[in-house]
């Protein structure tokens, strides 16, 4: 399976349920950036554009590079009415971008499934000196810890995903190693509640457990609403942001 596009059969769901960055990483990219009307930005895997009008609102020329089809679609039917929007369905390892370079060049828990050999490089390359490359994801985590334990026992039993899922972010190590400079780790937290639905339906989008099969996704799923339920239908959360910003020299 190419974990690329395993989001792009379920755009809308993706849109909808998709944990959302919070302001202050985007102003700390903009910053970075110092991105206005004259300056350019490329966004690799946008996906639904949870990472996408923040920088589009500060009126860069904005370019997108997104590998599913459906994804694509939904793109340019969420920002197409911004006159500084442009996206292109394409592979970004295999696409010709001519002579552009861009003043920043991000990505939201996409960059992780590329290949760091051709990934990185190529975004070297692309980038303008002095320019800025923002690479961050989202991790969640389960605030109550009796309740960690109980889902734990539920994942323990029934998550058998098919594919193991081995994509991991290892920007501090790789951005050095591609020759960019003026490396930093960000951290941010929100915390938020979720219903045994709202849950139940959050997990169901995770890349790993969508190769889960049957019929241990059912009883993953029914465990993990069950467990909630028990107390007292609702769950916190605490996503923890990690945004690695660098530069090219």
């Amino acid at each position: 399976m190419d974990f690329r596009l395993i989001y792009d059969s379920i755009a809308d769901e993706f849109d909808k349920l998709r944990s959302r960055y919070c302001p202050a990483l985007f102003a700390d990219i903009i910053a970075h950036a110092q991105l206005a009307s004259d300056k350019t930005a490329l966004e690799i895997g946008p996906g639904t554009g949870q990472a996408s009008e923040p920088i589009l609102q500060t009126g860069c020329s904005y370019f997108a590079v997104e590998l599913g089809e459906n994804l694509a679609a939904f793109m340019r039917g969420k920002f197409g009415s911004y006159d500084n929007f442009d996206l292109i369905n394409s592979d970004f390892e295999l696409h010709d971008f001519g002579q552009h370079q861009f003043d920043l060049i991000y990505s939201a828990a996409a960059f992780q499934w590329l290949n760091a050999e051709i990934a990185y490089p190529k975004a070297f390359h692309l980038l303008k000196s002095g320019g800025s490359i923002a690479l961050f994801s989202i991790a969640p985590q389960r605030r109550n810890k009796v309740l960690e334990e109980k889902i734990q026992q539920v994942y323990t039993a029934y998550f058998h995903p098919e594919i193991p899922y081995t994509h991991k972010l290892q920007a501090m190590h790789d951005l050095p190693r591609y020759g960019f400079i003026d490396i930093e780790h960000r951290q941010y937290a929100q915390s938020y509640h979720l219903t045994a639905d709202e849950f139940v339906a959050r997990n169901k989008i995770m890349a790993p457990q969508m190769t889960v099969p049957e019929p241990h996704a059912s009883k993953l799923y029914a465990g993990l609403h069950t467990v909630v339920e028990s107390a007292g239908g609702t769950i916190e959360l605490e996503d923890t942001m990690h945004l690695y910003l660098a530069r090219k020299p």
